[in-house]
């Protein structure tokens, strides 16, 4: 007898907001794999519903998951793909008495993104475009979806195996999922993201990132561009996909993470340096991209580099 997810007993208005600690905090991302061999299966109960900042992409190699969204029940086999947006609600079972194997893929994909390829980061950040469509477009395109299917699960087994290079290989596998679901969107979206509008914008770029410990206004960069004020920023986030002011806390914060990670500078020295005068501001803004404070994030790259340290060596 097919499930009815309408029959469980948990509070839809019951959503645990789930924090996700980075297993490598330059990589911002989370993978790792669920196997779940007991024959039990059905609706729990409860049946909660949770959520992240993070995009979440699931692959299935073994058995059946049942996963619900606010819109869609949906039973994924083995060899699916699944991608939830970014703090989209969804809880997930057992559908059936196999053993179900799955692999779950969490990663800010908005931190994979850097001046070169900033024209494409609207088109997965969900501030103008849903993700929904690239769901389909795995439904709809076996080759797209197994292709996806083998890089998520490459991810994985880098980052279990953790052989010399395998940040490169991660990231590497990463640009080829976002090249795969780009150039396979059907959608008309190639217009959004025309080199001409980039070209444009470069002198405003630059001055950007040569006076960041500065403070930068708006009025600014349209003396430069000999821009109106209003034009200015419809046009910026036309072409960029965000804000100007997110863009310019975009980059102190990157600024701020590089500090962090190759100085011994306070972190008052590193807010100003990031051209944050505001302390209270930069905790704010540092946490919204990293889920973490400045130290927490200091720390989680020593005890990660730590770990590293420690794995043995293995013999040839």
């Amino acid at each position: 007898m097919p499930i009815n997810p309408t029959l469980s007993p948990a509070n839809l208005t019951e959503i645990k907001n789930e924090e996700v600690v980075y297993q490598n905090p330059l990589l911002f991302l989370k993978i790792w794999e669920i196997q779940y061999d007991s024959p039990q299966c059905g609706l729990p109960d409860p049946w909660t519903w949770h959520w992240h900042k993070q995009v979440e992409f699931l692959v299935v190699t073994q058995g059946q998951l049942g996963i619900q969204t606010k819109d869609a029940y949906t039973i994924m086999e083995a060899g699916d793909v699944l991608l939830l947006g970014s703090s989209q609600p969804h809880r997930t079972h057992k559908y059936s008495e196999a053993p179900l194997h799955q692999i779950v893929f969490q990663i800010d994909l908005t931190q994979h993104f850097d001046l070169s390829t900033l024209a494409y980061l609207h088109l997965f950040s969900e501030l103008t475009h849903s993700l929904e469509p690239f769901n389909e477009l795995f439904r709809s395109n076996s080759a797209v979806r197994a292709n996806a299917y083998q890089l998520i699960r490459q991810i994985h087994e880098e980052s279990q195996t953790r052989t010399v290079g395998y940040e490169l290989a991660i990231v590497a596998a990463i640009k080829h999922l976002l090249l795969l679901l780009l150039r396979n969107d059907k959608r008309d979206l190639a217009g959004l993201t025309e080199d001409s509008g980039i070209s444009r914008l470069r002198p405003a770029l630059k001055y950007i990132d040569e006076h960041l410990t500065e403070r930068i206004t708006v009025e600014d960069v349209c003396r430069i561009l000999n821009l109106s004020y209003h034009y200015f920023i419809k046009y910026f986030k036309k072409v960029m996909g965000l804000s100007f002011i997110d863009y310019v806390n975009y980059k102190r914060i990157k600024k701020a993470e590089r500090l962090l990670l190759t100085g011994d500078l306070s972190i008052m020295e590193i807010s100003y340096e990031a051209g944050i005068q505001n302390m209270a501001q930069f905790y704010k803004l540092f946490k919204r991209y990293n889920q973490c404070s400045p130290k927490e994030f200091k720390q989680r790259l020593r005890d990660h580099t730590e770990v590293q340290e420690e794995q043995p060596v293995e013999a040839k």
